[in-house]
């Protein structure tokens, strides 16, 4: 099962890829997280690892698994059955850029999951779009989130 969702930004890539590594700001810029909360410290890297709370959704513990600097940034979470991998990727387009949001589910229940969550999943996605690219043109989100801080840098 897979969810996928793009949408273009007028910033450049390096400027969306700060806004998916800073994960504990996530829920300023969109409504479908209700807290992420780093379990290291330091720069994000593969092995780090944040809980994350949604509503609707039991808490989880998301473990990076793939960074490429500046393009792209890969997490997962596993339980009952179910390995659920988020891709969040960002590639030039014109003088901004594309960004694709991608959530996975793999696994013996992974059927069940969407059948259950698969609803919930494709409308944080595209909420979870929305704010990375509210966030990166500098306005507020379209899910209702408090407009963000500027991005640093």
């Amino acid at each position: 099962m897979e969810y996928r969702v793009t949408a273009t930004a007028g910033a450049p890539p390096a400027q969306v890829y700060r806004l998916f590594i800073d994960v504990e700001r996530w829920p300023e810029l969109t409504r479908s997280m209700r807290s992420v909360r780093r379990l290291d410290h330091g720069p994000i890297r593969v092995g780090s690892e944040a809980q994350v709370s949604q509503p609707r959704l039991p808490s989880a513990r998301w473990r990076v698994t793939e960074l490429e600097p500046d393009r792209r940034f890969t997490w997962e979470t596993r339980s009952g059955g179910v390995t659920s991998v988020g891709d969040h990727l960002v590639e030039p387009d014109g003088a901004g850029s594309r960004i694709t949001l991608t959530l996975s589910m793999h696994g013996p229940l992974s059927g069940v999951m969407a059948m259950l969550m698969g609803g919930i999943a494709r409308r944080y996605a595209g909420m979870e779009l929305e704010g990375f690219r509210a966030a990166a043109d500098g306005v507020g989100g379209a899910d209702g989130a408090a407009p963000p801080a500027p991005p640093a840098g």
